[in-house]
């Protein structure tokens, strides 16, 4: 036996440069050649090999048409194994202080070259997109000025634009990333690079395109983090590097929640692009969603034995077979990419839709005149809301009953304030609110001021900071970051101190108002269901930041006095009435291409119902004004109470101590006394 066997049989995590370079390199090729063949049959499945051509019409040819799927299934597979390498040095390894260890540092420094490769295939994506779009070759695209316009004017050229601005930004942070912060940060990055291109393809034409877009866009960042998780973990099995249970712990943990969000976000894909369950058996399309699916069924038995028999033997020292299983498994996932790249390759089933102006932008037939039952029976799902909910009420009650299992106290008016919060959150989001928010101004203001106003207030009365640093446990080792040393780490970050700073949170507060209903950000916010969502989401957030400065329960990196938190809830409340005040007295419409566009055939005016809408908003803030208010008395007179108790109980301290009355004025003004009564005995004496 060579020293250098006896060696590595004496150190069994010693890492063998040389062979793991050429395990990892054969299984690169392995999940490659996987992904490609998959590609090449669901290709001839679903027809996009060999379509029709008809003579006289123009044809891209066979390089554009084989070159734009192999461009966009490399541009997937880079944005996978950035992902998964920046996750991998962010959250699977231990980290001290903060800082990343060698492990991890080797991963930033891996997602660095993946980027590049990601940007790179982006660039080859676009070129050959455009080809085809126009029916030429790729040379008569390349020499010619068509590439500028359609990168910088066209929804497809703008999202693979963005993704290679972004690919090479990550590229460029990431070689110099020493901290765990830096690495997270580069990985939100990355799961906002996975969007663009996605979003812009079958999902974005669907019939119901707001549910096919949130689809689409929670199975890709879930599948990014599943698969690219596992490769990372694979690709550190096979360096036989130290920490490897850790790792696996770790991401077997988020693996579960992962293969939820992607099951059920496929579903909901699949129900927003298919008319009829027979759709599924008779269409290529169908029949490609089926393999996927038991793909994705035949993943989640991998997963079941993971983590039942490979990661609990890990500590035992099971590397091999936990290799070897990671690496067929990793195999499926690649194989399943390759698929989900030929599916959008292939056109759905066609859908009989109405003609109506209003269904090809809402989504749905224009609701009939608004009425309070027709506002309580005409639901509309939104999944990214239902998604938000689900996660804010579920989170919650997971940290109250950790709480109550292991005997400690929560308070039920917190409990009930924050769910209270939740439920009215679904009855704005889900409810006819919902619908009518898109047709009218008036409702639409209605949903913003219960959002930014109402629903605020309840969710930070709830204390979600302090319940989820209660409930969670400590990291196990000593400078290294679980979930409750990333929140501290947040609440503790620049970036928390600078909007929190309640200056700031008023500005964003009152300017978002105004900036965004009196700029073209209202009317493209209008016409896209991402900006809808964005606009949404930032009334909700905006709201939270504010009353979190006024009454919130929560640790906050600045505290006001009460009094100045009352003056700051007066000074703020009159903007909003202005407003209100502004939009009742304005004479043109908001996005009046939009809303005239749907066609309302009931109803007052575009104008008289903004008029409507303003009233709304003039009157709507006397109710958060007064829950505010109440809020922040009862908080008064909390915090007096506490410290009357808190001095009464120096004072018995001090008392029991000296012998005296434990009031330091009223024991000096006794002494003061005592001292004259002798003064007055000494003088009689003499």
């Amino acid at each position: 036996m060579s020293t250098r066997e006896e060696a590595a049989r004496a150190v069994p995590d010693a890492p063998d440069e040389r062979g793991w370079i050429t395990r990892a390199v054969w299984l690169g090729l392995a999940v490659a050649g996987a992904a490609l063949v998959a590609l090449v049959i669901a290709m001839f499945a679903g027809g996009a090999a060999t379509p029709r051509i008809i003579p006289g019409l123009p044809d891209e040819g066979a390089v554009t048409r084989w070159g734009l799927p192999v461009a966009k299934l490399t541009m997937d597979a880079a944005g996978v194994v950035t992902v998964g390498t920046l996750l991998a040095a962010a959250f699977f390894f231990p980290v001290d202080k903060g800082l990343l260890g060698k492990s991890a540092l080797g991963y930033v420094r891996a997602a660095s070259w993946s980027a590049l490769v990601w940007a790179g295939a982006a660039a080859a994506t676009m070129v050959f997109t455009l080809s085809e779009v126009l029916g030429l070759p790729v040379a008569d695209v390349l020499g010619g000025d068509e590439l500028t316009s359609f990168a910088s004017q066209v929804s497809q050229g703008i999202a693979l634009t963005l993704v290679v601005l972004f690919g090479v930004a990550i590229a460029l942070f990431a070689r110099g990333a020493i901290t765990a912060g830096t690495a997270a940060g580069l990985l939100v990055l990355a799961l906002v690079t996975m969007l663009p291109p996605a979003l812009t393809g079958h999902s974005a034409s669907s019939p119901n395109h707001d549910l096919a877009t949130s689809g689409v866009a929670l199975h890709l960042l879930a599948l990014a983090l599943w698969v690219g998780g596992l490769a990372a973990l694979c690709v550190h099995a096979l360096r036989r590097r130290p920490q490897l249970e850790i790792a696996a712990a770790r991401f077997s943990a988020m693996a579960l929640w992962c293969y939820v969000a992607v099951g059920l976000s496929g579903l909901f894909s699949v129900i927003a692009r298919l008319t009829s369950v027979s759709e599924l058996f008779t269409s290529a399309y169908g029949l490609l969603l089926v393999a996927k699916t038991v793909a994705f069924a035949l993943l989640g038995v991998f997963g079941w034995w993971h983590r039942k028999r490979t990661v609990p033997g890990l500590a035992g020292g099971g590397r091999g077979g936990f290799a070897r299983f990671a690496s067929v498994e990793l195999l499926v996932m690649f194989a399943t990419v390759g698929l989900a790249v030929a599916l959008g390759r292939t056109a759905p089933p066609p859908a009989v839709l109405p003609v109506d102006r209003a269904f090809e932008a809402l989504g749905f037939t224009m609701p009939p005149e608004i009425s309070v039952a027709n506002l309580a029976t005409l639901w509309w799902f939104d999944l990214f809301f239902a998604t938000v909910a689900a996660v804010l009420g579920g989170l919650y009650l997971a940290g109250v009953v950790r709480l109550r299992r292991r005997g400690d106290s929560w308070s039920w008016g917190r409990t009930a304030s924050w769910f209270l919060g939740v439920l009215i959150l679904v009855l704005s989001t889900q409810s006819g609110v919902a619908r009518y928010a898109k047709v009218l101004f008036s409702a639409h203001m209605a949903e913003h001021m219960t959002l930014s106003m109402l629903v605020p207030i309840l969710l930070v009365l709830g204390a979600p900071v302090t319940l989820a640093l209660r409930a969670l446990k400590p990291a196990a080792r000593r400078g290294d970051r679980g979930p409750r040393e990333w929140l501290t780490t947040i609440l503790h970050s620049r970036y928390v101190r600078f909007v929190a700073h309640p200056g700031i949170a008023t500005a964003i507060f009152i300017v978002s108002f105004y900036a965004l209903y009196f700029t073209p950000l209202f009317p493209a916010a209008m016409e896209e269901h991402l900006g809808h969502i964005a606009m949404t989401l930032h009334f909700l957030i905006s709201g939270s930041l504010f009353f979190w400065v006024i009454i919130g329960v929560d640790p906050a990196p600045h505290r006001l006095p009460h009094f100045a938190k009352l003056l700051l809830l007066f000074v703020t409340m009159p903007f909003h009435a202005f407003f209100g005040i502004a939009l009742m007295s304005m004479g043109t419409v908001l996005a009046p291409d939009w809303y005239e566009q749907l066609g309302r055939a009931w109803g007052t005016s575009a104008l008289a119902d903004q008029r409507t809408g303003g009233a709304i908003t003039w009157g709507f803030g006397e109710i958060p004004t007064l829950l505010v208010l109440l809020a922040l008395g009862f908080q008064w007179w909390r915090d007096d109470d506490r410290k009357a108790r808190r001095n009464d109980r120096r004072a018995d301290a001090v008392a029991a101590r000296t012998g005296g009355t434990g009031d330091a004025e009223l024991d000096a003004y006794n002494d003061y006394l005592a001292r004259l009564n002798r003064q007055d005995r000494a003088a009689e004496s003499e």
